[in-house]
């Protein structure tokens, strides 16, 4: 492809369905993506893509040929391949600029068992006890050196496998969660390195996880899915001599039991290691076959969770209380890891929680989860580490220590679903940072194989609310593709169960309710979001059945109502935690709930339209058009007056009608001055919950209220992003009043105490809980202005919206289609510097704001008054860097530009 002379572009990121290098994936049709980077040319004019058994490409099975301009897409390129089980695929790109070229490193994947039938069966330990934590083993001998190794397993509810004493991979919490009910995933290992000649032994510890312990909504219900301990695991051994052998989960696999004597994933974990792992031929019993449907066992979807992070301790406390507490010095999501020679029987008690109160340890805000690490010491040096639980917090409170602590023999491990880090914000505003990495220590905390409400307390549900409200911040943040996709597949499937309806959390295990609004359109916004973000339309194509489900489920509830195309009926969530509700007491906000379930009823119809129109499917797009214009028809004649006042006069309501195009053409104006007003009547402080806050700033930022929106942003008094900043949050809160200006836990009702003893306030009450992280979003995309103009960032779109509130913001966005940057700094002469980036084979159309009456430079060259447009100017750019500096008109004047309903300038 290329002669030695040659200067070469550098290919990256090479994924297959979004994950890099996937082992044992879930891949029905493999889609390729890449990026092309560090170049001076613009355009790509030719690609090819090659497919091979092999890493050298002697045995090619698939080679596009050199094509011609961009048909060859590195968002999402699906070769015609046949795939076969338990075999690996080399890939590689070619790609051509103007005057550069490239090879892209070898990438792989390698498929699962796909249908191949089982050699294993479902094995259980042949004794009463189900409480019991087994240790499963099996012994075997290989006559010869390995050439190459598999394990296909999955242990239930959670498994810790180990061949010859060492770890099998490097994942934990596996199997993971999911709806067990519906499928169960197994995962592949690759084990080559971990055999050898002769005798080998591998074991498995078993769990309660999500699948048999105690999980759930309200406190949860314990072996929801399941009451016994199974594993199935089975090895595929291929010897130097070409030789298979299979070691297969049967008979001849034995069982003691294991030094975890208790798990769960609310209440933690003991470890006695007087048990001993080693094998111990006379504690053992046999197994026995275990009836699990087989049909259900399916290739992983998960994401590896991980230990992503090591941090050290802070400090250690000594608390009024008399208590010895760790303080990490962050919120996080994982456990402790230390180091001890205590004696043997002593006993090391750790528990786990967010704040201190009055100096003390608190926990309160847990409600019934222990959240507790509990080790019995054998008299031996060790470090200890929980196999089969994670904690939520910042401080351990430890007792039975023995002595001083060392703060050296602690590791905080910091676990959550890998995702590579592609997005980076920073401003003037140390303050501003601070909540910026607040939100994204939200979305490690929560994005624990599901994306949760909470890590701490006894819910660490996958709450769909919360999710609908943070999925744009969090493709900013992390390449959430394949994580936010294993959500949707359960989504689906649950959804499946109750008719379209969809449930109000995913897993949906012992709450079988849905259909609340905003929290039952996470199945349209979701897909729709991903495809905005990622441009692969295999997105929308694996969830359009779930999207026309729940639109198809609200019209038929508008129907049996009478057909006015609103949504009436029905109990919903509201505007969640809202600050403007008539009864203080009340969680939902003072937004009429049927003005919020006809507004997202609308926009869910019209975003199933746009999805249907992307996959060529005319017909149901406008059939879904036109319900969408209907319901917006019915929407302007019951909460609209003749002259344009809106009957919702909430900042919701307001927020809702403008971004989600509600407003009647010849009033939009009005509604615009008249929610103005209301931010003006409020003293610019918000007073939205879930549903309103994501859209606040957004709305505000583009309807020529720029300011107020960075006044929301840096109010610092209750209510406020940087309230909780102030009182040393280090991750998001789930109210904005969780914490008193004292720092004490909110108590609506002091003095009220549950039968336990502890106080009722606290009881939902979470300092880790992602929902109003969502105005990270607003960051990149306008206060940085950042914006898809077409579907994965293959355009966009950069409209930054300063103000002199700050003096400088910059962001970094390594975007599906390559690297965004977009960055401004205000100087005291009144002169805005913009500095962008924009990818290869990109182009942006770029809007620089209240530019009017001034030269504009551009890399030093002035744009001609030709581009000058209104208080704008406007030009398109093709990929590079580029400065661009000019006069910054004052803070009164005003930039608009309207957000369309599919989220893009």
């Amino acid at each position: 492809m290329k002669t030695t002379d040659e200067v070469c572009v550098k290919i990256s990121h090479l994924k297959t369905n979004h994950s890099a290098n996937p082992l044992g994936f879930a891949l029905d049709q493999p889609t390729f993506s890449w990026i092309v980077e560090d170049t001076t040319d613009q355009i790509q004019t030719t690609a090819q893509v090659l497919v091979s058994l092999d890493p050298n490409f002697q045995h090619v099975i698939f080679d596009s040929g050199k094509v011609e301009g961009s048909s060859i897409d590195s968002l999402a390129f699906r070769p015609p391949l046949t795939l076969q089980p338990r075999t690996r695929y080399f890939w590689q790109v070619y790609v051509w600029g103007e005057t550069e070229s490239a090879e892209s490193p070898t990438a792989w994947f390698e498929t699962a068992k796909l249908d191949e039938p089982w050699r294993a069966q479902w094995i259980t330990p042949d004794w009463d006890d189900t409480n019991l934590h087994p240790l499963l083993y099996r012994q075997f001998d290989l006559p010869a050196p390995v050439a190459a190794a598999r394990t296909y397993i999955c242990g239930l509810g959670l498994y810790h496998c180990e061949l010859n004493g060492q770890k099998v991979g490097s994942e934990y919490l596996t199997p993971y969660c999911n709806a067990y009910d519906q499928w169960l995933q197994y995962q592949t290992f690759d084990i080559t390195d971990q055999l050898h000649v002769g005798a080998n032994l591998i074991s498995v510890m078993l769990g309660n996880g999500w699948y048999k312990g105690r999980y759930g909504a309200n406190g949860g219900v314990a072996a929801f899915y399941g009451d016994r301990f199974a594993l199935i695991c089975e090895l595929r051994i291929t010897l130097a001599n070409g030789e298979e052998v299979i070691v297969s989960s049967d008979s001849m696999w034995q069982a003691q039991p294991s030094p975890v004597i208790a798990s769960d994933i609310f209440d933690g974990e003991t470890f006695d290691a007087r048990i001993s792992k080693a094998i111990s031929p006379n504690q053992s019993v046999g197994v026995q076959p275990i009836a699990l449907d087989m049909s259900r066992l399916q290739a992983r979807r998960s994401l590896p969770v991980r230990i992503n992070e090591e941090l050290k301790p802070l400090d250690v406390l000594h608390t009024p209380a008399g208590e010895t507490v760790l303080d990490m010095g962050q919120n996080l999501t994982g456990w402790l890891r230390f180091r001890t020679c205590a004696p043997a029987g002593t006993r090391i008690h750790l528990q786990f929680g967010e704040l201190l109160q009055d100096g003390s340890f608190f926990r309160d805000n847990l409600r019934t989860a222990k959240a507790e690490y509990v080790y019995i010491a054998d008299g031996t040096e060790a470090t200890v580490e929980p196999y089969f639980t994670f904690f939520g917090f910042r401080y351990v409170k430890i007792t039975g220590w023995g002595g001083e602590i060392n703060l050296d023999d602690f590791t905080v491990c910091v676990v959550y679903s890998q995702m590579d880090l592609i997005g980076e914000l920073e401003t003037s505003n140390p303050k501003v940072n601070q909540l910026i990495r607040n939100a994204l220590w939200s979305q490690k905390g929560n994005f624990l194989d599901i994306p949760t409400d909470c890590p701490q307390r006894d819910e660490r549900l996958g709450w769909t609310g919360d999710l609908q409200v943070f999925a744009g911040t969090a493709c900013f943040n992390m390449d959430a593709t394949a994580f936010l996709s294993k959500f949707a597949y359960d989504l689906g499937k649950e959804q499946a169960k109750l008719g379209g309806m969809v449930p109000h959390i995913v897993p949906m295990v012992n709450l079988n309710k849905g259909g609340s609004t905003a929290w039952g359109d996470v199945a349209t916004i979701l897909p729709w979001t991903l495809y905005q973000f990622y441009g692969d339309v295999a997105l929308l194509e694996a969830q359009f059945a779930s999207m026309c489900a729940w639109v198809d489920h609200i019209q038929r509830i508008d129907n049996a109502t009478g057909g006015r195309r609103l949504w009436t009926e029905g109990e919903h969530f509201g505007d969640w935690l809202a600050l403007d509700a008539s009864d203080p007491a009340s969680r939902k906000g003072g937004t009429p709930h049927d003005f919020i379930a006809s507004a997202f009823y609308c926009y869910s119809a019209r975003l199933v339209a746009q999805a249907a129109a992307v996959l060529g499917l005319l017909e149901t797009a406008e059939t879904y058009t036109w319900l969408s214009i209907e319901i917006k028809t019915a929407i302007q004649r019951e909460f609209f007056t003749p002259t344009g006042r809106l009957a919702v006069p909430t900042q919701t309501g307001y927020l809702l009608a403008l971004y989600m195009d509600l407003v009647p053409d010849e009033h939009r104006d009005r509604v615009e001055r008249d929610f103005i007003d209301r931010m003006r009547q409020d003293n610019v402080h918000l007073r939205t919950g879930f549903v309103g806050t994501p859209y606040l700033c957004r709305v505000l930022s583009n309807i020529g209220a720029n300011d107020l929106a960075y006044r929301l942003l840096l109010n610092e008094d209750s209510p406020s992003w940087l309230y909780a900043v102030n009182l040393g949050a280090t991750t998001i809160w789930e109210r904005w009043n969780s914490l008193n200006p004292d720092g004490s836990i909110r108590s609506p009702k002091p003095n009220a105490l549950d039968p336990d003893g502890s106080s009722r306030s606290a009881k939902m009450n979470s300092l880790n809980h992602y929902a109003y992280g969502s105005i990270v979003e607003w960051m990149y995309r306008d206060m940085c202005g950042l914006n898809p103009a077409a579907a994965g960032f293959r355009s966009a779109t950069i409209a930054p919206k300063p103000d002199p509130a700050l003096r400088w913001a910059k962001a970094r966005y390594r975007s599906a289609a390559g690297l965004y940057a977009s960055g401004w700094h205000l100087d005291e002469s009144g002169l805005i510097t913009i500095n962008l980036t924009i990818p290869f084979n990109v182009t942006a159309h770029v809007v620089l704001p209240n530019a009017e009456g001034g030269t504009i430079l551009l890399n030093d060259h002035p744009l001609t008054a030709g581009d000058q447009i209104g208080q704008n100017w406007e030009v398109t750019l093709g990929a590079g860097h580029f400065t661009i500096i000019y006069p910054f008109l004052p803070a009164d004047v005003r930039t608009k530009t309207v957000i369309s309903s599919s989220g893009s300038t």
